[in-house]
């Protein structure tokens, strides 16, 4: 195979020996600068991609898509489910209702988040059936008229407790009874019914599901406090949400599961682009080590190219050759990096090497998930600034006057 002489040229100075040893040595030092900057980028992407999407399904799995609120109250819940299940894009709906409790077993307390959910509604907006440790959703109802209402409590929050299904708690919450000293709270016991885990620390650790009509029993209001939806296309929350008001009326107001975690979702973004833009400046050192090792290429070199004019090279042959062997610099060195970032991501996220405290990024380790944009947008934008890093010394290479050079050897 006939190969073109500046790229015959260009390779026999990349892999020189003897007494141009010294220009391979700066050559091959240039490629593992750009092998290690490429494959630092895309492992710092792929860290920050991985760690988003990690988060984003353990929140959807434990939040709905689209809370809906009503002004005057939702007095009559199935009607509202009912009607909001005919929305566009809606594949679920489910009442409940929130509050604060303190859970107590003899000496152990632990604040409580307490959510009053339909046990048959609700696995179709929320992962909680899937979720379940021991117990199960349906135990929540009373099994005999002279049985404890049931309560499910997140993995975390029983171990704090000490408890386990079956077992008794107790429940204090603001609401209480009538007294000549005012409204005093009174303890309520409850059934362990069970315990979940939705892989987020701060759900598994203090959040607790209790029956609607238990919910009330404990929180006070008649009315349920919102209605949640779930979406064919969890990216359409946004839309739907503001057009709630106009689909079902102006007392009902809505908002999506990205409002509710904007702070987290846009530190996360900001905080991607930060680092790699600080890693990707690995990138453009490695580019400066190329322009300093075809700079000094060019000076052991003017005889030679001195040379290939005299013989009939052109100006523009002499800038491909000098543009080629930076270019297979960049090139072998994106490619080792590239290999070699997707490999170190794939085995750092199969094997769970990174570990981290949970309590503090609601993960047990490190996901990394490499995207085909963010593989593609680093590769690409490496070749090119390799490129763009051979123009200056092969402009002067292709300077460089023959008689000048040739005169004194």
């Amino acid at each position: 195979m006939d190969v073109p002489f500046e790229l015959h040229i260009a390779l026999r100075y990349l892999l020189a020996k003897r007494k141009q040893a010294f220009i391979s040595v700066i050559s091959l030092i240039s490629a593992l600068g750009v092998t290690v900057g490429v494959m630092a980028t895309i492992i710092a992407l792929a860290l920050m991609t991985g760690l988003q999407q990690e988060l984003r399904d353990r929140i959807l799995g434990s939040m709905a898509h689209v809370y809906v609120f009503k002004q005057t109250g939702i007095t009559d819940a199935r009607a509202e489910v009912d009607r909001m299940l005919k929305l566009p894009h809606v594949v679920g709906a489910a009442p409940a209702m929130t509050g604060m409790g303190l859970a107590s077993v003899a000496t152990r307390s632990a604040a409580l988040q307490i959510k009053g959910i339909d046990p048959a509604l609700e696995p179709t907006v929320t992962d909680l059936a899937r979720s379940i440790k021991s117990g199960s959703v349906a135990g929540l109802a009373r099994r005999t008229p002279d049985d404890r209402d049931g309560i499910l409590l997140g993995k975390d929050l029983a171990a704090t407790l000490g408890v386990g299904l079956g077992d008794s708690i107790s429940i204090l919450t603001p609401e209480g009874t009538l007294s000549p000293m005012g409204m005093m709270p009174v303890p309520r016991r409850l059934r362990v019914a069970g315990t979940f885990s939705l892989g987020l620390y701060e759900f598994d650790s203090s959040y607790g599901f209790v029956s609607l009509d238990t919910a009330r029993r404990l929180l006070g209001p008649d009315t349920t406090e919102f209605v949640q939806l779930r979406l064919d296309d969890i990216f359409l929350a946004p839309a739907i949400a503001r057009d709630i008001p106009r689909l079902l009326g102006p007392d009902y107001v809505a908002n999506d599961w990205s409002d509710q975690n904007k702070p987290l979702f846009s530190a996360l973004a900001l905080e991607k682009m930060a680092v790699s833009l600080a890693i990707g400046l690995i990138v453009m050192v490695a580019a400066l080590n190329i322009v300093a090792s075809l700079i000094l290429l060019v000076m052991e070199k003017n005889r030679d190219i001195a040379i290939l004019k005299t013989m009939g090279a052109g100006a523009r042959s002499v800038t491909i050759i000098f543009m080629l062997q930076g270019v297979i610099i960049g090139v072998v060195g994106t490619l080792a990096g590239a290999i070699g970032g997707v490999g170190l991501s794939r085995i750092l996220d199969r094997y769970q090497l990174i570990r981290v405290p949970v309590d503090v990024y609601q993960v047990t380790h490190l996901p990394f998930t490499v995207l085909v944009r963010d593989f593609t947008f680093v590769v690409v934008a490496a070749v090119l600034i390799c490129f763009f890093a051979t123009i200056y010394p092969s402009r002067q290479a292709a300077k460089l006057d023959p008689a000048q050079a040739l005169r004194y050897e």
